[in-house]
């Protein structure tokens, strides 16, 4: 079974940021923006030299991260759309640079499987061990 609903992969594909939360060693949270893409049951993020990143130094010491995609597509009426994720991240070389690699956990959308107006329901399902 896939990880991501067809809707989901449709919704991340037109999405051109993530934001990843990860943590350094000694609790030092950082919040990054980055371009991204659907490989898969995972999601991928490169970038320049990311090995100079904060982001990279904390997957080092700790694989933990959270990462949010959203966007409002319409404020009248008020209806947001998004997805949560939280699971590990590795980096990995990838066409002679490095990437991230980001896989699931525990997944959490709203707007994205059930179109409806207004404030959506979020659906949170859990990944099963592969």
């Amino acid at each position: 079974m896939a990880v991501f609903t067809d809707a989901e992969i449709a919704y991340l594909e037109a999405q051109p940021l993530i934001r990843i939360g990860s943590v350094s060693a000694s609790g030092q949270t950082d919040v990054s923006v980055a371009t991204f893409g659907v490989d898969g049951d995972t999601l991928v993020s490169g970038g320049f030299a990311i090995e100079k990143t904060v982001r990279f130094k904390n997957v080092l010491s700790n694989p933990r991260v959270s990462v949010i995609i959203d966007d409002l597509p319409i404020t009248d009426p008020w209806s947001p759309r998004g997805f949560k994720v939280r699971g590990t991240m590795v980096a990995e070389e990838h066409d002679g640079g490095m990437q991230f690699r980001i896989t699931p956990e525990v997944i959490w959308s709203w707007g994205i499987n059930t179109k409806t107006e207004g404030i959506p329901p979020m659906e949170r399902r859990t990944v099963p061990e592969a």
